[in-house]
């Protein structure tokens, strides 16, 4: 059995700043793309940020500049650095990960945590 199991959720203000950690547990090979989506008030889930194994990261246009993405590889956790939060940033903040078992992989998800940011 998988899991992700994320952290560092929270209340804010704007302008602030917040961590979430997320980390993968179970049995498995290895992980290969890490990432975070976010899911607004009455609105669809969405795209945040992404880590391959290598590294390499992307983000959404909206949280260039202010959100960084990194990875423990020994650990197996992803973590998302929130800076200069908006008011917009609020959502349930997911994490995702595409993981091995053998020669198989499957996408596996975290629970969400919170993020609320005050005006």
């Amino acid at each position: 059995q998988v899991q992700l199991v994320e952290s560092g959720g929270g209340l804010v203000q704007a302008g602030g700043s917040l961590r979430l950690s997320c980390a993968a547990s179970g049995s498995f090979s290895h992980i290969n793309v890490m990432g975070w989506y976010r899911q607004p008030p009455g609105k669809q889930r969405e795209w945040v940020a992404l880590i391959t194994n290598s590294g390499s990261t992307n983000y959404v246009d909206s949280v260039k500049g202010r959100f960084t993405i990194s990875r423990d590889v020994a650990k197996n956790t992803v973590y998302l650095q929130m800076n200069s939060l908006k008011p917009e940033d609020t959502a349930v903040y997911y994490c995702s990960a595409t993981i091995y078992r053998g020669v198989t992989s499957s996408n596996y998800w975290g629970q969400g945590t919170q993020v609320t940011v005050s005006s």
